[in-house]
């Protein structure tokens, strides 16, 4: 079967239609019904999109996705009845997705959920040296190890991991990270690559993945 689609809603019913609907659609739903099983069940599985509801017994869902995102980038759909805006602004600060409010349409959900399994597989990347990329969040792991990164330096690893072993000149980075055409010194670029190189060679033992070509620019490559 498809996608799996991890439901966490703690009204029977509801889940129940959610999974048919779902399951129409092609995806491999499961269901859980208490906030404290969501994370160590994340953990084990991990899904590829989770719609979770905001109240919640156990533990709510604004911690269970507090909790998720300390260590998975995992689409996630907040479900929920409480429509005040801090609430809303909250959750997406915390890292959801998207938002549906109670009453919906079980077509609107499946619709939401392809949509953001689309937006998510067009914006993230995974290399065979165990990067990968959200450049909807503007976050970077390697070998699961989140990476520290500023928005320069994502902006400079996401636009030479995504053409490994292109080799990008000073002013063609420049061009990506900075559209508005300032004027900056090669230097600065330098020193950005600099500490991005740093980075990555700490969270990923010592490996090198951006290379100097002497006189052009710079590569992503394992070599």
């Amino acid at each position: 079967m498809g996608v799996t689609i991890l439901i966490v809603e703690d009204e029977p019913r509801l889940a129940g239609i959610l999974r048919d609907y779902l399951l129409q659609a092609g995806m491999r739903p499961h269901c859980i019904g208490n906030g404290l099983e969501v994370v160590d069940w994340v953990r084990e599985h991990q899904p590829n999109l989770m719609l979770l509801d905001l109240m919640l017994p156990g533990k709510d869902g604004m911690e269970v996705c507090k909790e998720v995102r300390t260590f998975s980038d995992l689409p996630i759909i907040m479900v929920t009845a409480r429509v005040e805006e801090i609430d809303r602004l909250l959750g997406l600060e915390l890292g959801a997705d998207d938002y549906i409010c109670k009453p919906f349409s079980p077509r609107e959900v499946v619709a939401r959920v392809k949509a953001v399994l689309r937006r998510s597989a067009a914006s993230n990347l995974t290399t065979p040296q165990g990067l990968t990329l959200d450049d909807t969040r503007y976050l970077a792991r390697i070998n699961g190890c989140k990476l520290d990164l500023t928005a320069i330096e994502y902006q400079l690893l996401s636009a030479l991991a995504r053409t490994p072993g292109r080799i990008f000149s000073r002013d063609q980075l420049m061009s990506k990270i900075y559209p508005d055409q300032r004027t900056v010194e090669d230097r600065t670029i330098d020193s950005h690559i600099k500490k991005l190189r740093k980075k990555l060679s700490v969270a990923s033992a010592g490996s090198d993945l951006i290379h100097s070509v002497y006189g052009v620019g710079y590569k992503y490559e394992r070599t």
